[in-house]
């Protein structure tokens, strides 16, 4: 039991590294007053925002959250 706990444990840290990292590496929702006078170009681009970079990285930052919420109730659970 005590293995599984120090995987688990392992897991969750390495887990809340990454959480950081994605976030660090996405960009601003907006940049000030050059965001407000770029929402028109913004929405005309809005088609391909799935594949963009900050989609993904996004997307990313969602699993992983959901990864370290399941990890840390197993940790709960086991503790």
């Amino acid at each position: 039991m005590g293995a599984l706990k120090l995987a688990i444990t392992i897991l969750q840290l390495l887990c809340g590294l990454a959480i950081i990292l994605i976030v660090l590496f996405q960009s601003g929702k907006s940049a000030g007053l050059s965001g407000a006078i770029g929402g028109v170009a913004d929405s005309f681009l809005a088609k391909n925002k799935a594949k963009t970079m900050d989609a993904k990285l996004a997307r990313a930052t969602k699993w992983c959250g959901a990864l370290f919420l399941v990890l840390t109730l197993i940790l709960l659970i086991l503790g």
